[in-house]
């Protein structure tokens, strides 16, 4: 077969063509961020597979114009979100979007270069090993994870990957010492509040699913971790042969925002900030992270509640060949040629599960070049204070209550327990009320279930979230509230 006619090949990168379509989305999306708020929360009419049915069974022969797939985005694709970037938006945690987060994620994916090892893209490689830096500093992390410090960081896309990255490392490094079949006697830890990746991670690097250890919190300690639990289930396995491995250690975690005190804990220790770290550029917030010095590892996620369009999560690590050492291939062909042996140079690839990497330091570094670190620091205080409100407007209406005290910008909390209705008719009301808000497509939030007892998030964090939108959602849920209960 012969090439395509001249007439009818594709030129996908014309620049002129680039130009105008790529206008013509940023228009589309400055329209949509206009009217954000005239579209419901949660898409109100959606049924599993009803959405599914207005696309064709198979993809067009001939190309459309970018104006005609505009449209049908318009038509088929907004009525069907969840707007994540809505102002009203208070589930699990904000997927953070900026202007410079867009323009970062636009250079990256324009640029669209592959710098999973130094030569594929010296700058960008060396973009990345300064703006994790940055990032160490501006949360206060300790020196030994920075590059100067003889630790490092790396970019990957969620906590989901730094969790099993770390979790290989923390195996082979037992392995060297121990030989491989002591896998089926390694044990991970985690609390009954830590997000299930780690029970995924878990499983995914051989760890048996009957050797991890989910360890029971209390009201007591803020639903966080205790060092005497920790000690208790260590010294317990310890005494049936088993061998601690990895022990993670939330601050923020999904479901109250709890804090685990990361100075009370020991072996390869793992602190998961993926919510809450970006409010240790706070120094108010810093003392969450006390004790990271002993730490193995640490991640935090950007994309949640720094301004950084998805995906963006950064790992630092106190020992980068423990990482690398699980993580290298080194096949010839992927040696870098001409960089003068120099053995500092850093090749991602041995940083993480794909070959493959994205240019995510550009776009991390376009937000912190655009808005500075005093700009982010006001940013994360404004939706404290807005959380600080909320929670106030709650302990002041006696028909509520406040289940746990809040940390950072996450509320929780419930209609309280009536005189004659026994837990389960409580938890129905409950559920009745998150129901009724959500149905009115006027604001989203979610839930958690503590100790039994079915519990609402509110998590305060969009950037187009300003103080009346929480008014707006605490009014909303005090006139549900009346339908289901009366009035105070």
């Amino acid at each position: 077969m012969g090439s395509l006619p001249l007439d009818d090949a594709l030129f996908s990168l014309n620049p002129d063509t680039f130009a105008e379509e790529s206008t013509a989305v940023v228009d589309f999306l400055a329209r949509y961020y206009s009217d954000i708020e005239r579209y419901p929360v949660m898409a109100p009419d959606a049924k599993p597979g009803s959405i599914r049915k207005v696309f064709p069974d198979a993809a067009p022969e001939k190309g459309e114009s970018m104006d005609r797939i505009l449209d049908d985005v318009q038509r088929d694709v907004l009525p069907g979100l969840t707007h994540w970037q809505s102002p009203s938006f208070f589930a699990y945690f904000q997927a953070n979007a900026s202007g410079a987060g867009f323009a970062g994620e636009m250079l990256s994916a324009g640029l669209n270069v592959v710098p999973f090892m130094w030569k594929a893209s010296p700058v960008a490689t060396e973009l990345e090993q300064v703006v994790v830096d940055w990032m160490a500093g501006l949360l206060g992390l300790p020196e030994q994870f920075c590059f100067a410090g003889g630790g490092g960081g790396v970019l990957h896309g969620s906590t989901c990957e730094a969790v099993v990255c770390t979790l290989a490392a923390a195996r082979d490094r037992a392995i060297s010492r121990l030989g491989h079949a002591a896998i089926l006697r390694m044990v991970v830890y985690a609390s009954d509040q830590t997000n299930a990746t780690f029970q995924k991670g878990a499983s995914i690097v051989g760890i048996p699913p009957a050797n991890f250890r989910v360890l029971h919190t209390t009201a007591e300690s803020g639903y966080g971790l205790s060092a005497d639990t920790v000690r208790a289930a260590v010294e317990e396995d310890v005494a049936r042969g088993l061998v601690p491995l990895y022990l993670c250690a939330t601050v923020g975690t999904t479901g109250l925002g709890a804090i685990d005190p990361v100075r009370e804990l020991g072996m390869w220790l793992h602190i998961d900030a993926a919510y809450a770290g970006s409010a240790a550029i706070c120094p108010e917030f810093r003392c969450h992270l006390d004790g990271a010095e002993l730490a193995d590892s640490v991640s935090m996620n950007p994309h949640k509640w720094f301004l950084t369009n998805m995906d963006c999560c950064c790992l630092w690590v106190a020992d980068p060949t423990a990482l690398t050492s699980a993580l290298s291939t080194d096949p010839v062909y992927l040696k870098n040629v001409g960089s003068g042996g120099d053995v500092s140079t850093i090749d991602y690839k041995d940083w993480q599960i794909a070959l493959s990497q994205r240019f995510r330091a550009i776009k991390l570094w376009v937000v912190l070049r655009r808005y500075g670190a005093a700009a982010m620091r006001n940013y994360i205080r404004r939706h404290v204070r807005m959380a600080e409100w909320f929670e106030l407007a709650v302990v002041a209406d006696e028909r509520f209550e406040v289940v746990v005290p809040r940390n950072f910008s996450l509320v929780c909390f419930r209609l309280r327990p009536r005189l004659g209705i026994d837990d389960d008719a409580v938890d129905g009301l409950n559920r009745q009320l998150l129901a009724a808000v959500n149905a009115s497509g006027r604001a989203f939030m979610t839930h958690f279930v503590m100790d039994g007892k079915f519990v609402i998030r509110l998590a305060v964090g969009g950037a187009m979230t300003e103080m009346r939108h929480v008014r707006d959602v605490w009014e909303l849920l005090k006139d549900k509230a009346n339908e289901l209960v009366g009035g105070s």
